[in-house]
């Protein structure tokens, strides 16, 4: 199975490499029947919302963008074109957390989703199409990808061209 791993020096590297993998990820995102899933794992502070914000900045926004530890989801609505999603499941005490909320019923298409600590809610949370691993190293961040379902593989042979 392929798995990309790269080191990113900084937090401006974590930007650029969202920016460059974000296009791949929309137009998929916008092609698929489901939602697009995208789970990041990593430790606090490894740069996953970086890495959201990223691929937001892609798409032309200027907003802030926020981490949801506290709020569980911000939705990032593209003129009724694209949703972005991001949740941070961090604060769950229970999977059933998931449908209490009502996550699972707002991840209708065209969606792309970004979930952190997705684990927290296992066995009620959607699957993943690729999982983005980040963890602190040398000052920087080592960055791993991995596809997770066949959409996911469609999109690593995009990222490959």
């Amino acid at each position: 199975m392929f798995c990309e791993e790269l080191f990113l020096s900084d937090e401006s590297k974590t930007i650029e490499y969202a920016n460059f993998l974000a296009d791949s990820l929309v137009k998929t995102a916008l092609e698929i029947s489901s939602a697009l899933v995208i789970y990041l794992d990593g430790d606090l502070g490894a740069g996953k919302t970086t890495f959201v914000r990223g691929v937001l900045r892609s798409l032309g926004y200027t907003g802030s963008v926020k981490s949801p530890t506290y709020t569980l989801l911000e939705e990032y609505d593209f003129s009724g074109r694209l949703c972005i999603y991001h949740f941070d499941l961090y604060r769950f005490t229970s999977p059933q957390e998931w449908e209490e909320a009502g996550f699972d019923e707002i991840l209708t298409p065209p969606a792309l989703c970004f979930i952190e600590w997705a684990h927290q809610a296992k066995g009620y949370v959607n699957p993943s199409d690729l999982t983005i691993a980040l963890s602190v190293h040398n000052n920087g961040r080592m960055c791993r990808i991995t596809p997770e379902s066949d959409v996911g593989k469609k999109i690593i042979a995009l990222w490959k061209k």
